[in-house]
């Protein structure tokens, strides 16, 4: 059992390392566990364009780097692994890792949610190369190109109305007759001359050259099994996320999709634990609105250190 910590944040993405940098210079010596997929989901991009101080843009992996080498410079401890079980039932908290305990006067939950893929082979090799989950990171770069989404909920087709302006054609593949998405969106989606649909479909494959970027798809009719190869750039999967929350279930309160329900900034269900970043936002998904909501934690849990009445901590 290790001494008492004033903060441990679980998760290193942008939430995370916001977290760690804001409450490192707050001299509160945050304990950060990296997780099992450190630097979250950036560390799967290539350039992020949209991340602001960066003209030209930056590698993910690159940002990440900087910004845990920011929280490091200012005294944050970082361990890797990732957490096993929390106790948040009584104060101080318990965290458990694989090989460690800590306690903890507050807990920052910034374990991020996991893109859901379609399980193909080739999907995490191109993942940044031709294969993305988020339009509004990527669609710039596939300007004038033919690309698909595949999906048919309402974010499947938000992300094919958004990718219209840029791409030159944008398939819609869905592996039913019928699409899961409202009718308001479905109209808007049906009625975008950009916008072609290949229902009933299922992708089996995604196609590559020797230089690992994206040439095309191979999919398959359900029910005759004929299978089609299509060119294109890019292929968006929209299925949905898994927020990362399964430790905190029955300790959290969360939402009816299992993310944890923040209020008044980033406080949870239990004083003393915040949740910040992807695993609390199921709107933005931006690692800018990560790394806000991180800073927001951050405040909120220095300010509960210091025992500022509730009333003034909004």
């Amino acid at each position: 059992m290790s001494s008492l910590r004033d903060v441990i944040i679980i998760g290193s993405g942008p939430a995370g390392l916001t977290a760690a940098l804001y409450t490192a210079r707050a001299n509160l010596k945050p304990l950060v566990v990296e997780g099992s997929e450190a630097g979250g989901q950036l560390m799967l991009t290539t350039m992020v364009e949209n991340y602001p101080g960066y003209r030209d843009g930056i590698m993910g992996p690159e940002l990440m780097a900087e910004m845990r080498a920011q929280s490091e410079r200012f005294g944050a401890d970082m361990i890797q692994g990732h957490v096993t079980a929390v106790d948040l039932c009584e104060t101080p908290f318990v965290v458990r890792t694989e090989d460690a305990e800590f306690r903890t006067k507050t807990v920052i939950v910034a374990t991020g949610a996991s893109a859901r893929l379609l399980g193909l082979p080739s999907e995490r090799a191109l993942m940044g190369h031709g294969v993305s989950t988020c339009a509004t990171c990527d669609g710039y770069f596939f300007r004038g190109q033919e690309i698909a989404v595949v999906g048919g909920g309402d974010s499947a087709m938000e992300e094919a109305m958004f990718l219209t302006k840029f791409a030159s054609k944008v398939t819609v593949v869905h592996r039913r007759e019928a699409l899961r998405a409202s009718k308001i969106m479905q109209d808007k989606a049906r009625a975008n001359p950009r916008i072609a649909w290949m229902l009933n479909t299922e992708v089996d494959e995604i196609k590559d050259t020797d230089d690992g970027v994206v040439t095309g798809m191979v999919v398959r009719r359900v029910g005759s099994g004929a299978r089609t190869e299509m060119a294109l750039s890019g292929v968006f999967v929209a299925i949905g996320h898994t927020p990362n929350t399964s430790l905190f279930k029955s300790q959290l309160e969360l939402d009816a999709n299992g993310y944890v329900i923040t209020h008044d900034g980033s406080k949870t269900s239990l004083p003393g634990v915040f949740a910040c970043g992807d695993v609390q936002d199921h709107v933005y998904r931006q690692a800018v609105t990560a790394a806000g909501s991180g800073c927001m934690a951050a405040l909120d849990a220095e300010r509960y250190l210091e025992g500022v009445p509730e009333h003034l901590q909004t």
